[in-house]
Parts: C-alpha cells; sequence; structure tokens
C-alpha cells in the first residue's frame, strides 16, 4: 500500500425539506470512518470531510477529488444520506437543499459520480453507499421502485478508463431502510449505522481480515460487513457490484497470524522418551522457549506443551499444564477509574502495559463500547474516553485477544454534565456536583457577582440571604450581623456602620428556610463557609472579583474535588487481619484444650471403673483436671466466633472495603476467619456435648 490514498466522505444529516427524515446517524459516520481511514497505521488514506452541503457543491467536490489523478491512486467515496428515485427510475442521492419533487437541480444524481468515476485515470475505486432508499419520499409521492431500487445497475454500463476496476458495496439494495442502530426513531442517540458501525468495527479492530495476513482486502471487508449486519439486522441486506482484476487491499491489520516454528530434534526426542525426569527436563526447555522474542519459536514451543498437556501421564501433563499458564495476556492495571469527566472536555488518557514475555504481548484490543478508545503505546496501550457521550455513570470493557487466550481491562467513568448546558433553578434541590454559593469548588475560579448597575435576568429570584454569626473574643454569646441584599447588583454589603467579617471562618446558622433552600444547605454543609453572596445567573460568574481569602483555621479541612465523596481514613489498616489471626490462635487453642479435656475424661472413667477400692467419678474428674480443660475449651472457642464476626464486621463495614484494605489483607482475612470458625464451631459442638454427658452422669452417680 505504498501508492497515494484518498478517501472523500459525504455525510448529509439535516434538510430543508420536511418531507426529508432528519437523519441522526451521518454526523457520526463521517468521524468514525474518517478516523479509521486517515490512521497511517490502518488505512492511510488521505481523507476529505463534507458535511451538509448543498447539492451543487457536492457535486463540484466530486468533480475535484475524480480529476487529476494518477494510474497508481486508490479513491474511496462514502456517501452517508438518503437516496431517493425519481419517478422515470433514476437514482439520486439527496443534500442539505433537496426537494423531493425537484431531484434534477436539488439532488446530486448517481449518474453523475458513475460518469465521474470513469473519467478519472486512477485505476482503483471503491464506492461506499449507506443510504436509505424510498424510506424518504414525502406522503403522497409516489415511488417509481417497486421492490428495488436497482442501485447496483446505476453504477453498471460502460467500463471504466484504464484501470484496475471499481466496486460499489450499498448497505441495502431494495426498498428497506440502511438502519440507525435496531429502529428508525427520533430519539435513538446519535451513533454510527449498522453498516458503517461494521465498516469501522472490521478495520479498526482488525477482524475484517478473515485470513490473518495482516492486510484487509475488498472481499473480506465485505464478507465481514455482511454477516456483521445481517446478524443485527434480518431486515437489512448489504451488496455488492465489482468490476475489478486481482486484490484490492484497504487496510492494514494486526491479526497476522503467527506461523510455528518447529522445535528442535533433540526436544522432540526428549518429549517422547520413556522416562519421566528427561520428559519434565523437556518441558523445562519449552517453557524457556515460550520466552523467545521470535514468536513463532514461542508459539511452537506452546503448541508442543499443549500436545504434552492432552497426551502425557497426569503428573507430566499437570506439568505442562502449569507451565502453559505462566505465559497469559496480563494488563496492568486491569481496571481504570477515571473518575470525574466533564462532557465535552478533553479526552482523558490512561496507560495500561502489557505483562509478561513477548508472546503475552502480542494481543490486539477490541473495545466493548464505542465510548472507548484504544491506541498502541511503547509498552502498551493508550486508553482515552469519547466525552461527546451523554452524562451518567459509564461502565465497560477492553478485551485483549492474543495468542495465548484472552485478558479484560475494565473502565469506569463518570461524565458530567458539561458547564452551563443545564442550570438548575434555585428553587429545586442543588446536586453536590455544582456550587451554588459564593465558595469556589476546588480546582475552579469563584463564581463572580452580578455586575453593579445590571437589572436581574427574567425569572431571576434572589436566594434568601443568610446570616453570618461571629465570635467576640471572650465572650460565648453570638453576635449576628445582618448583611444588607442590593437586588440591582446581586450582592451583600456590610450593615452601614458595621465592620467586615473576621478573618477567621465564620460559622453559619441560618435561621428557618424554604424547603429548596435547605436542600441546598445539607448539599454543601461540609464545605467552608465563606463570605454569603447571593445566587447569580451562571453566564454571569465569569467576571466577579475573587472572593476575600480567609486565613486558615484551626478546624479548617482542604475540601473535597467536586463530584467524589471523601474517603474515610481506616480506623486501622491491619485491624481486620489482626483479628483474624486472632482468632484463628483461639480456635487452636480450644481445640488443644479440647482433647486435654477428652484425655482427661477418658482417664478419669477409666480409674473409676478400675480403681480398687472404687472412687466417686467427682474425685477423678478432679484429679486429672477434666473441668478446668473443658471450660477452657468452650470459653476460647466462643471468644474465636467471637472475634471472627468483629474482624468481618471490620471488613464489611465500609460499602467499597477495598477503599480500606488491599486486596492482599481483604484476601488473608477471609481466609483466616474461615479457617477458625470451620475450628471453632465443632470444638464447641464436643465440648458442649462432654460436658452435658459428664453432668447427666453425676446426677445418677
Amino acid at each position: 500500500m505504498t501508492e497515494s490514498r484518498y478517501a472523500l466522505i459525504v455525510a448529509n444529516d439535516s434538510y430543508q425539506d420536511a418531507g426529508l427524515r432528519q437523519l441522526m446517524s451521518p454526523a457520526r459516520d463521517a468521524e468514525a470512518l474518517a478516523g479509521v481511514l486517515g490512521d497511517p497505521r490502518i488505512g492511510g488514506f488521505e481523507v476529505r470531510i463534507v458535511r451538509n452541503e448543498p447539492s451543487h457543491a457536492i457535486a463540484m467536490r466530486l468533480d475535484d477529488f475524480f480529476a487529476d489523478r494518477r494510474p497508481g491512486d486508490t479513491l474511496l467515496v462514502h456517501f452517508s444520506c438518503h437516496g431517493l428515485k425519481s419517478e422515470s427510475g433514476e437514482l439520486y442521492f439527496a443534500a442539505g437543499n433537496t426537494t423531493p419533487r425537484r431531484l434534477a437541480s436539488t439532488a446530486v444524481p448517481a449518474d453523475f459520480v458513475r460518469r465521474c468515476m470513469s473519467c478519472t485515470r486512477a485505476r482503483s475505486i471503491v464506492l461506499f453507499l449507506d443510504c436509505c432508499y424510498g424510506g424518504a419520499f414525502p406522503q403522497g409521492a409516489v415511488a417509481r421502485a417497486a421492490g428495488d431500487v436497482g442501485v447496483l445497475e446505476s453504477f453498471a454500463g460502460e467500463k471504466l478508463g484504464g484501470g484496475r476496476g471499481w466496486a460499489v458495496i450499498t448497505a441495502s439494495n431494495s426498498m428497506e431502510y440502511a438502519f440507525e442502530g435496531a429502529e428508525l426513531t427520533q430519539t435513538a442517540g446519535p451513533r454510527p449505522s449498522v453498516f458503517t458501525s461494521a465498516l469501522v468495527s472490521g478495520l479498526a479492530t482488525g477482524e475484517a481480515d478473515l485470513d490473518e495476513d495482516g492486510r484487509i482486502s475488498l472481499d473480506e471487508l465485505y464478507e465481514y460487513v455482511f454477516d456483521r449486519v445481517r446478524q443485527e439486522n434480518p431486515n437489512q441486506t448489504p451488496s455488492r457490484s465489482v468490476d475489478m482484476q486481482g486484490d484490492l487491499y484497504l487496510a492494514r491489520s494486526h491479526r497476522r497470524r503467527i506461523a510455528p516454528s518447529p522445535v528442535p530434534d533433540d526436544v522432540r526426542a526428549a518429549m517422547h522418551s520413556p522416562d519421566i525426569y528427561t520428559r519434565r527436563g523437556a518441558i523445562a526447555e519449552l517453557r524457556a522457549r515460550m520466552e523467545n522474542p521470535d514468536l513463532s519459536v514461542a508459539v511452537g514451543a506452546r503448541e508442543a506443551l499443549a500436545e504434552m498437556a492432552r497426551k502425557d501421564i497426569r503428573a507430566v501433563a499437570d506439568e505442562a499444564g502449569r507451565a502453559l499458564s505462566e505465559v497469559a495476556v496480563n494488563p496492568y492495571p486491569a481496571r481504570l477509574d477515571f473518575g470525574p469527566v466533564p462532557q465535552h472536555a478533553p479526552s482523558p488518557h490512561r496507560s495500561v502495559r502489557l505483562l509478561g514475555p513477548p508472546l503475552a504481548r502480542s494481543c490486539a484490543a477490541h473495545p466493548k463500547e464505542d465510548w472507548l478508545r484504544v491506541a498502541e503505546a511503547s509498552d502498551g496501550l493508550d486508553i482515552s474516553v469519547d466525552t461527546s457521550t451523554g452524562p451518567g455513570h459509564l461502565s465497560g470493557g477492553i478485551v485483549l485477544k492474543g495468542v495465548v487466550g484472552e485478558g479484560l481491562v475494565r473502565v469506569e467513568v463518570e461524565m458530567l454534565p458539561a458547564e452551563g448546558r443545564a442550570p438548575v433553578p434555585p428553587d429545586r434541590p442543588v446536586s453536590r456536583d455544582r456550587p451554588t454559593t459564593g465558595v469556589p469548588a476546588a480546582g475552579k475560579p469563584p463564581a463572580p457577582a452580578q455586575p453593579p448597575g445590571m437589572p436581574p435576568p427574567a425569572g431571576h429570584r434572589p436566594m434568601p440571604t443568610r446570616t453570618p454569626v461571629t465570635q467576640t473574643p471572650g465572650t460565648h454569646e453570638p453576635r449576628p450581623q445582618t448583611p444588607v441584599h442590593h437586588p440591582a447588583s446581586g450582592t451583600l454589603h456590610p450593615p452601614p456602620g458595621g465592620k467586615p467579617a473576621p478573618a477567621a471562618e465564620p460559622t453559619t446558622k441560618p435561621p428557618a428556610e424554604p424547603p429548596a433552600v435547605a436542600a441546598a444547605s445539607a448539599a454543601t454543609a461540609a464545605r467552608p463557609a465563606a463570605r454569603p453572596v447571593a445566587h447569580t445567573p451562571a453566564h454571569r460568574r465569569a467576571a466577579a472579583p475573587p472572593p476575600t481569602a480567609h486565613a486558615p483555621s484551626a478546624s479548617h479541612r482542604p475540601q473535597a474535588p467536586v463530584g467524589r465523596q471523601p474517603q474515610t481514613p481506616p480506623a486501622g489498616p491491619q485491624r481486620a487481619p489482626a483479628l483474624a489471626a486472632f482468632s484463628l490462635g483461639l480456635a487452636v487453642t480450644s481445640l488443644i484444650t479440647l482433647v486435654f479435656a477428652a484425655v482427661a475424661a477418658f482417664r478419669a472413667v477409666e480409674a473409676r471403673v478400675y480403681n480398687t477400692p472404687p472412687t466417686t467419678l467427682d474425685n477423678e474428674v478432679a484429679r486429672f483436671g477434666m473441668t478446668g480443660s473443658l471450660l477452657a475449651s468452650l470459653i476460647t472457642a466462643v471468644l474465636a466466633l467471637v472475634v471472627v464476626a468483629t474482624a468481618r464486621h471490620s471488613l464489611g463495614s465500609s460499602a467499597t472495603p477495598e477503599a480500606s484494605y488491599a486486596e492482599g489483607p481483604v484476601r488473608a482475612t477471609r481466609v483466616l476467619t474461615r479457617t477458625a470458625k470451620t475450628i471453632a464451631i465443632p470444638v464447641l459442638t464436643l465440648a458442649a456435648l462432654i460436658l452435658l454427658t459428664y453432668l447427666i452422669a453425676r446426677s445418677h452417680a
């Protein structure tokens, strides 16, 4: 793919005519397809996008695109719009100014596109048509395409000039919609259509490389798109018409099949040796060869180990299986939390390293969600998030597929609404993610007040003012300072003759407030109080002066970042594991004392029966010390169960235990408490039975 490669993407999603339904996919179609075609590691095309242009502008862009090309050039054109057919049977592509009853003068004729293709000197031409045919006619118009629009026939006819050939691939060829998602509804969110989504996915992930030779041909891409579209929507059938010599490769692929290199003869002989130790030596050699930088050598060693794991005896097969499991896809970290991300902000990026030998790092990333972006980095993957996605909590994953298996990277992000898009009215409960007072949010400039002399906007209602309480040194009686509210400026000023609030942080204690204000106060109760400022509109906050800095008081605490709840630090990082270890010690102690009690009971009974002269049971029990051991066993078993419950309560007291304990202490706590419980419960039961038996025997003595 060393020749020049050019792509033109025509996308129309907005139409002046009311009879043409407004499409939602073309804008995203253009962006997604341009991204993969323009990527030098995938398509390597020079891409141009024409969006929502009138018909004459689109025709001029098409004419310029096909003109002055060389024979070695590869040209690709993608239409994403309405496809209309006139009453005489001619096919047209709708533009922004298209009128269905005046197609000849307001739409782009398919015949014009075909003539441009036939006149160019480029030898390789591909045309993708993601259009819905017949469904775009206004009510009352007659579609002369009963059952079939004949899209491919519109591009048949004379041979194209002097080249390798051309190909036309359509989203549908009959009277059916090129569906945008699962259904044609105005409420669906903007996302690539089924056809273009399959194109983008096949090129970006390399799954369209069916023979895994590192290149995606036009035939492979069509087969992949056909299967994907039919799987997602059986009512849509992609079609193609090809007049081309040889294969046309549209993109590169990372799915290159690795041919295994055969293992050396001496290693092969050791694999089949009758001596078990010789075969184990062969496993050690194959394990080392799996870490070879040459992937073909590593794959050959892996296949040999897999053969031994299937065919050898149990001991050797298990060792070969363990050697195979040592080389696996291992991303680090396996979980990414982007935290709060403002909508439409620059995309945040995180890095994921791929650990292990070269064979384990040889894998391809497949995002499971449309809002995830993955790019290769020097030591792993660069993962980013599309911030144009709607607000809310997003959870997804990236599947890593390689020769040695699959791995998964989980991704979490909290998408916050864009600033200024949906201001919260002052008479509604206020979200805790957006400040509503003069206290500046962490990492953001302070909210300014409305400029003096400007009237408040329509519908503006100033929030009830609050009375700051100041503490006079040497007294315990708070003295209120009532500020004066100026409606014209929207700010608060000290009362006449009053003094400004001291530098120390004041304590706010508002009187009875309306429910809406009380909700806002509850949301900001954990924040440090500041100079009272009236509520101002979001569009007037940019010009306000910063608030007067306050000297930090002894009780001042840093403000938590917006959108995150402060995490309570653990009472003791090792409390739960220590309690679990103590419970296990108590359980073992109870078991040991139970054994002593059982031995003492046996010896007491034996002495009671065989001693001459016979003695009482109480004397023998007291002589061998059974009662003390039995009570110690009962008490330690009960204490062990109590400590087990305390350790588990300490571990699960937080909604997110991993915020207080790492994964290792959590796992150790659970194992220790489970073992202690397994020992303590049977000991407690047996000790109770021995004590009950002794009491019954004593009562009948």
